[in-house]
């Protein structure tokens, strides 16, 4: 049954048919086409597996999470393809990431939900740990979804991730989080991600070493 789920998701990804001089990957997601701008000079600039199965999740359980008029934040989006999936179902979109990467991310999610979306998702600066306060002010900001795909894997800024969640997450904010176990790091950070938030294993993919987690606040998961 994994394989078979596993396999299905992956199908969702489709790639051009002629060699073109900008590198693109196609996906059906929310019923649409979805063309995404790639890059491969930098991990934040090509999507992974944990990102089909964390939209793959948004499109087959739209009922239970409903993301209609729903204020929703993505952490590390990359090319922006959870955050285009996410629009589509008609949440109200903030795409974040580092400032290298917001061309790529601009120029996809304007391509692919320009006049298809309830609302238009918004593309900021997010360097993880820096200027918290200052860019989301916890007065003003309020999330009810934070979205995450592929954001623990092997680089140094752990603890500005672990901050970073704990700043934009208020105690009803629902955290959707899949990720791909790589290293010894994940397991750790799982560990240490569980001292501030209650976490739920809601879909696990052994086939991709992919697990997708709902957290929330500690002691708000049942409440």
């Amino acid at each position: 049954e994994d394989e078979q789920l596993a396999a299905e998701i992956m199908r969702r990804r489709f790639f051009p048919a002629l060699i073109t001089h900008k590198a693109w990957e196609g996906f059906h997601f929310a019923g649409h086409e979805i063309r995404i701008t790639e890059a491969t000079d930098c991990y934040g600039a090509v999507v992974w597996p944990s990102a089909l199965v964390l939209c793959y999740f948004l499109e087959t359980n739209s009922k239970q999470y409903n993301l209609v008029d729903k204020n929703v934040i993505e952490i590390g989006a990359g090319t922006g393809l959870v955050s285009i999936v996410a629009s589509l179902l008609g949440a109200l979109v903030t795409a974040t990431d580092l400032p290298e990467l917001l061309g790529n991310l601009q120029h996809n999610v304007l391509q692919n939900t320009k006049l298809k979306c309830k609302h238009q998702p918004r593309v900021k600066e997010l360097s993880w740990g820096i200027d918290l306060e200052k860019n989301f002010p916890r007065s003003s900001c309020h999330f009810d979804y934070i979205l995450a795909a592929d954001v623990v894997y092997n680089h140094p800024f752990l603890d500005e991730l672990l901050l970073t969640f704990d700043h934009l997450c208020k105690n009803d904010t629902v955290i959707l989080w899949a990720m791909k176990f790589r290293l010894d790091k994940e397991n750790q950070f799982v560990g240490r991600f569980q001292t501030l938030f209650d976490l739920e294993v809601i879909s696990n993919f052994p086939s991709l070493n992919i697990t997708l987690y709902k957290a929330m606040r500690k002691g708000r998961m049942k409440a």
